[in-house]
């Protein structure tokens, strides 16, 4: 053995030796401190959101809580919104803060059907920045069993009646065509993979027939998620939105990627994602974005609103 050999051995058996003696250290320094949850005056949150409604009757009948925690490496901001005298209607969850049309369509779902709205507050930004280390995080690619904090304050609701999960997105227009299995078709000079005619192994569409509002545009579809071991029409309210002339996604799950989808469907948990094309904030364009989803959300409720279980599994979050 070489002299060079033998010390690129004993520093590696320092490192290690030092990296083991480290962990107690690393582990009794973690603490993540409290979770605060404040009940707020919607008319008062400095948030872009908020602003767009001063006016008192928007808020009537609904509380707010704004809550922060830490967990990990990140900080969270998230707005928890309710209807009380109606907590066991849908949870609604906005998690990218630049998608205005999802909280518009989320306030008034919500006064509509009831439940709980969940809105993450990014500063207005699609990610999370608020890391002491890494890269920024996607609100919608944290939901992990190893991070319980987030997913046991989005999640709350669910165990106190909250059903089912509806989340509510605006996507770019337009879709990029170098991953899709399908034929080119549509817009094909957008930069995502949200939309009707995009399909690969783990996404594949139903484009409605008929093509009548709201699915005359094909960025506004619905997605409908179910495990590999399941038939896609076993995906919650799948066949009833497919006959309803829906466009519809599915979206076949082997391994959790992090989304709610896969957190939901894996934990058996009744599931739906509305899409439409985000149009800006011009009043009249963020009204119209807001409309595909409600029109969406109004008619699968309609659909497999009855479908509630007569028991639901406790979540438990470690």
């Amino acid at each position: 053995m070489t002299f060079t050999a033998h010390r690129s051995g004993r520093d590696r058996m320092r490192r290690w030796l030092f990296a083991l003696a480290a962990l107690p250290l690393i582990a009794s320094a973690y603490d993540p401190g409290p979770i605060i949850a404040t009940t707020v005056d919607p008319l008062t949150i400095d948030d872009d959101d908020f602003a767009r409604h001063r006016d008192p009757a928007d808020w009537a009948g609904l509380t707010v809580e704004d809550i922060v925690f830490d967990e990990e490496r990140a900080s969270w901001h998230l707005f928890r919104i309710t209807r009380p005298d109606k907590p066991d209607g849908p949870l609604w969850f906005v998690p990218h803060d630049n998608e205005n049309a999802g909280f518009e369509a989320g306030r008034i779902a919500l006064r509509r059907h009831g439940g709980t709205m969940i809105a993450v507050d990014s500063d207005g930004r699609r990610r999370n920045s608020q890391v002491a280390f890494g890269p920024s995080i996607d609100p919608n690619r944290n939901f992990h069993d190893g991070l319980p904090r987030y997913p046991s304050q989005v999640l709350a609701s669910l165990n106190h009646g909250g059903w089912p999960i509806i989340a509510l997105h605006t996507n770019a227009k337009g879709y990029d065509p170098s991953d899709s299995q399908c034929p080119k078709f549509g817009d094909t000079s957008g930069s995502g993979i949200i939309s009707i005619r995009y399909c690969d192994a783990t996404l594949r569409p139903s484009a409605s027939k008929a093509r009548a509002y709201p699915f005359d545009d094909d960025d506004t579809v619905a997605f409908a998620t179910y495990l590999a071991t399941q038939r896609p029409e076993d995906a919650f309210c799948a066949k009833q939105m497919v006959a309803a002339d829906y466009n519809v996604v599915f979206e076949r799950v082997v391994n959790s990627d992090g989304s709610l989808s896969n957190y939901a469907v894996t934990h058996r948990i009744a599931y739906l994602n509305f899409e439409t094309q985000n149009r800006g904030l011009d009043p009249v364009e963020l009204a119209r974005a807001r409309d595909r989803l409600t029109w969406m959300i109004d008619h699968a409720l309609a659909l497999c609103g009855n479908e509630r279980p007569a028991t639901r599994p406790k979540l438990s979050f470690r």
